[in-house]
């Protein structure tokens, strides 16, 4: 008997009628003779309404910890109506809140990371042979307060509990049927992958793909949680994500993925001085703003350039942050461009492949994609062009490094 971790996204708890589909799998899962716990996102757009209502009710930002407190209920409302509805089928089942479970999160309200889970009173309903259904997305920190984990933190909830508990296997449910060498919908040539590496998923999630939440894949590889990608409306086996083995090395790149949700900030004609730049950067971190790409200009005169990319959803916020500072540090002004994407080529086999990156550069150059930044990693390499090529720099890129092709 294997205890299993289910998630199920927004998409397939978005109404009854789809819950009730969720439990079906459940029980078949449980008449297989496996414990289950289940996490649960939203109901569809039920997060998107509440932030609005959140928006609507404040004159300016809303307060971080009612904000949280808000938005965390919807959750609430997909795990006691899946609850109802095994309890209903015959299987006996108990939902469970974050302040319920103790999911313990750092004080970061909209943005919590998990401290640790403690487990006992869900092991004591499994002993039961009760059907654990816990709330995603959420957490409670040291004062009790409600924390929320950021947008797709269900997942991680997911991975989390079942890293605490020792699960023998972690399915993530979707509207997708796996991870793809690229987005299907953008590409009609991409190919779903059998497995993938955790380092790879990380850097594929990181680099735009919606599939998992970059948090849950570094979960996953910490503790070595076996991670499935599944649809919940087909029977397909999907992805597995796991260790890295030697038949993945030998592929260079085995996805590309794009991300419009980008915006480059560039704070002009600043000191070359130390300190500087910690000076930019703590000022964004005290507010837990993930900066991405960073670029440093040679110095001239005694004074550079300095760019950086964040969240378009973060934007505002910079833009109050970062005026003010650049005044301070004697910078001559900062630029906002929001009319940019991010395109990247991930895989394991860039490791011990020379030339990938010229390939991908070369690919771009001959579309007359101009490359406005650049990063990489062992694994990865990231260009950030004009937005309104974004769909032709991931075609290319799939088609260039045979993506198509098994």
């Amino acid at each position: 008997m294997a205890l299993i971790v289910q998630k199920y996204g927004g998409t397939s708890v978005a109404n009854l009628e789809k819950i009730r589909n969720v439990a079906e799998r459940v029980v078949r899962a449980k008449e297989r003779g496996n414990s289950l716990v289940v996490v649960l996102s939203a109901m569809a757009g039920e997060t998107d309404r509440l932030i609005g209502l959140a928006n609507q009710a404040s004159e300016n930002r809303p307060d971080d910890r009612e904000y949280d407190a808000l938005i965390a209920t919807g959750e609430q409302v997909t795990v006691t109506l899946l609850a109802l509805t095994l309890n209903r089928m015959g299987h006996k089942a108990r939902s469970f809140l974050a302040h319920q479970v103790k999911i313990h999160t750092d004080r970061a309200h909209t943005k919590a990371r998990i401290v640790k889970i403690d487990t006992r009173e869900i092991e004591k309903e499994l002993k039961k042979g009760h059907v654990i259904v816990v709330a995603g997305f959420q957490g409670v920190d040291s004062e009790n307060h409600i924390t929320t984990l950021g947008r797709g933190g269900s997942d991680t909830s997911a991975v989390a509990l079942a890293a605490a508990l020792k699960a023998d296997v972690c399915e993530i449910y979707t509207d997708v049927d796996g991870v793809y060498t690229t987005d299907p919908n953008l590409c009609p040539a991409a190919r779903k992958l059998d497995r993938v590496s955790y380092d790879e998923m990380l850097e594929m999630a990181s680099a735009g793909a919606k599939v998992l939440h970059p948090r849950s894949v570094e979960l996953a590889k910490k503790y070595d949680v076996p991670v499935y990608v599944k649809s919940s409306f087909t029977e397909d086996e999907g992805t597995l994500v796991t260790k890295e083995d030697e038949e993945m090395e030998a592929v260079v790149v085995s996805g590309v993925t794009y991300d419009r949700d980008q915006a480059k900030v560039t704070v002009v004609h600043v000191p070359d001085r130390p300190g500087i730049a910690a000076r930019l950067f703590t000022t964004l971190s005290d507010r837990n703003i993930p900066v991405d790409m960073i670029i440093q200009n040679a110095s001239i005169d005694g004074f550079t350039d300095l760019s950086f990319t964040v969240s378009r959803k973060d934007m505002k916020e910079v833009e109050r942050l970062i005026g003010p500072v650049a005044q301070e540090i004697g910078a001559q002004g900062v630029q906002y461009d929001q009319n940019i994407s991010k395109v990247s080529i991930v895989g394991v086999g860039m490791r011990s492949h020379a030339g990938v990156a010229s390939r991908m550069f070369a690919a771009l150059a001959k579309e007359g994609i101009n490359i406005l930044m650049i990063s990489t990693s062992e694994i990865k390499v990231s260009c950030v062009i004009e937005a309104k090529y974004t769909e032709l720099a991931v075609m290319v890129l799939h088609e260039t490094f045979g993506l198509d092709r098994k």
